[in-house]
């Protein structure tokens, strides 16, 4: 433009033809991808940077009122171009990929176990709490893990090199104008496709997706938006191409980032009112994703931003603790009610709601750190993990059972309420020893061998008492009497099922240290009657060790 004009030109003929060439563009200056320069349009505005040092004009002239009209023009133009430039590069077809995998909920259920793994996915029927998404994968697409662990992001060029050579253009220009400030303020608005493609997994098409699943979608975006940000951090601040737009890297950065977080955070405030435990694995997801992303998060803030991101990560974290502590209340309660709502239990297997609630407790497990951390600065009774797993598990300790018979004997009675609490007890330990630890299986194991010892008094003292008898009563007929009650007791006894062969040899060891061992002493302090035993002690035992076989006693018959 200026050599076509030249500097000797009249100003008023330069403005002439500068003015023209801004007004009349019918394109930019850049394409969005920075590799064609419109060099006609480039140098009208150097024209009228020119002009406007120089002025050329009587300030109240007609002329320098045109002059302002162009530099304002020519600034809104760099504007544009600032806006319409890609400066970070997300159509990658791996990161494509990525994304619209990531945006497909079998992916982002498998992802979101992977990044917040829970154990197996044993299913209930009471509720979600423990339940993994139905047709969800058991593993995530191996493709995909190193994509979420941040090794994926690392070996891709996030930041488009040309667009920051003309990022220095734009800045000088501007700069020189002493557009600055307006600048400036459209870094908040300015696009960048890589933070945005990463959002775009929870934000779109809300209304059609449940809130477990925007949940999940909203915790895969964080994680990755963190581990995001550190790579395109690196690669703006070590890019070897010094200009104009270095003065202005840290607000550009930061406006960029800022909004996007807050947007973040918003759209994790609107959950924090959940309190229904059929969430809480979800919740406790959503808090560690923050709670993990917030100290990089505030890395790329400097001031009062930093200042009100770091309040208001806080203030959500809170609102999440608080919200993660009335759901455990709610599944205590959750138990505690269905127990309530049980009139009586009959059988002595592992009843529905133990089986629900070791579920609850093997998948939270995985989050134990920071379900401990949230309890403990509650302030309540459960103060951990294991707390919660003691209360939930011991509602059913109080339940009396139900013999099957109407007319059963208070010893059947008290039998059937033991061996039902030895299994639920034996059930929870063996699930959840290895996630909770010895010192909680400790008390554990004392509530096992205090129902196996009180199952072993209830059914079969009696039977031993038989060998007591008052007064003088013949040997023999003592005999038989024992031999009558223990075929009672052991009819009773033999359909009764333990799965657990542990538990099974421990019921079996107790009952045969009290009745085999009273019977031998008895037969030894009584040799004559060897010849009229029903049984001896041995075959005693043998009939004790077919005991809690379930159907398969009645097949062995």
């Amino acid at each position: 433009m200026g050599a076509a004009v030249g500097k000797a030109a009249p100003a008023k003929a330069r403005l002439d033809i500068a003015e023209n060439t801004i007004f009349q563009r019918n394109r930019g200056i850049w394409d969005a991808a920075a590799a064609c320069t419109n060099e006609r349009l480039l140098d009208a505005v150097d024209e009228i940077l020119d002009l406007a040092e120089a002025q050329p004009f009587p300030a109240a002239s007609a002329a320098a009122a045109r002059l302002d009209s162009a530099l304002r023009a020519a600034m809104s133009l760099m504007m544009d171009e600032f806006m319409c430039l890609r400066v970070w590069n997300a159509s990658s077809h791996d990161l494509r990929l990525a994304v619209d995998r990531l945006a497909v909920g079998a992916s982002a259920n498998a992802l979101w176990q992977h990044t917040f793994p829970s154990t197996g996915d044993r299913s209930s029927s009471a509720s979600t709490v423990g339940r993994a998404s139905a047709g969800s994968p058991s593993s995530a697409p191996g493709d995909l893990v190193g994509f979420l662990d941040g090794e994926f992001l690392d070996e891709l060029q996030l930041l488009c090199p040309a667009s920051l050579l003309v990022l220095h253009e734009i800045a000088h220009r501007v700069i020189r104008a002493g557009y600055t400030k307006e600048l400036v303020q459209k870094f908040t608005n300015s696009p960048c496709d890589v933070l945005d493609r990463f959002l775009s997994i929870f934000q779109g098409e809300c209304s059609r997706r449940t809130t477990v699943d925007l949940i999940k979608r909203w915790s895969l975006a964080t994680h990755l938006v963190g581990k995001a940000l550190v790579v395109m951090q690196r690669q703006l601040y070590t890019h070897n191409s010094p200009g104009a737009f270095d003065a202005l890297k840290d607000e550009y950065f930061l406006a960029i980032t800022k909004n996007r977080i807050l947007n973040l955070l918003k759209f994790a405030d609107d959950f924090t009112s959940i309190t229904s435990h059929e969430k809480l694995i979800y919740i406790l997801g959503m808090y560690q994703a923050l709670s993990e992303a917030a100290p990089g998060l505030l890395l790329m803030f400097t001031g009062p931003h930093k200042e009100l991101v770091a309040e208001r990560s806080e203030e959500i974290l809170a609102k999440l603790a608080m919200s993660i502590r009335s759901m455990v209340a709610s599944l205590i309660a959750k138990v505690r009610d269905g127990v309530s709502n049980t009139k009586n239990i009959v059988g002595v297997g592992v009843h529905p709601l133990t089986k629900y609630a070791v579920l609850c407790i093997e998948r939270l497990a995985p989050h134990r750190d920071t379900l401990d951390l949230i309890l403990a600065s509650g302030g309540d009774d459960v103060a951990s993990l294991s707390d919660l797993a003691s209360r939930v598990v011991g509602s059913l300790e109080e339940k009396p059972v139900l013999p099957c018979d109407d007319d059963a004997t208070a010893a059947a009675t008290g039998s059937r309420h033991h061996l039902f609490h030895a299994n639920n007890a034996n059930f929870v330990l063996q699930s959840c020893k290895p996630l909770l630890g010895d010192e909680w299986a400790a008390a554990r194991e004392s509530v096992v061998e205090r129902h196996v010892a009180g199952y072993a008094e209830a059914c079969w003292a009696p039977v031993v008492a038989c060998l007591e008898p008052a007064g003088r009563k013949p040997a023999a007929k003592v005999v038989a009497k024992f031999s009558a009650a223990f075929d009672r007791a052991y009819e009773t006894q033999a359909r009764c099922e333990v799965r657990d062969p542990a538990l099974r040899d421990a019921l079996r060891r107790a009952v045969s240290d009290k009745v085999v061992t009273a019977y031998g002493v008895y037969l030894k302090t009584h040799p004559k009657l060897e010849k009229k035993l029903r049984y001896t002690a041995g075959e005693l035992g043998e009939r004790l060790s077919e005991l809690f076989e379930g159907e398969a006693a009645e097949h062995n018959k």
